[in-house]
């Protein structure tokens, strides 16, 4: 196996799984889905990135490699990449998104002196003693 069909199965296992794990999809078709699937074994897999991650990665490893020594080896080494994969994506403070606030005094979001010398933001500037690392 080519290294690049390697890092293509990793990548293409990690998006599918992502997709169907936690995304609505286009025109809403996945969280359909998961809806549909309600509470049962099936929903449960559906929810988990981790449980469905091995499961998507045993066709994947069959279609990619070339023995079946290669394909059993694949298959829990390219859902371990994408578990990897999910926790490097993940956000590290807990899941929550950092709120994004624009400053309604500065429309243009520039972090540069205002006319006549202050710094914007609260931040401080060259000319008022900001000291550089």
């Amino acid at each position: 196996m080519r290294f690049y069909w390697l890092v293509l199965g990793l990548l293409a296992l990690w998006r599918l799984t992502h997709l169907i794990q936690a995304e609505d999809g286009p025109w809403d078709l996945v969280v359909r889905l998961r809806r549909r699937a309600g509470e049962g074994v099936l929903g449960r897999l559906l929810d988990c990135f981790y449980c469905l991650s091995l499961w998507l990665a045993a066709p994947l490893a069959y279609a990619l490699g070339q023995s079946l020594a290669e394909q059993l080896l694949l298959w829990p080494a390219l859902s371990g990449g994408a578990m990897l994969l999910e926790r490097l994506s993940a956000p590290r403070d807990g899941g929550v998104p950092v709120p994004y606030l624009e400053d309604p005094e500065d429309p243009h979001g520039l972090l540069r002196p205002a006319e006549g010398g202050a710094p914007a933001h609260g931040l401080p500037s060259a000319e008022h003693g900001a000291h550089r690392a």
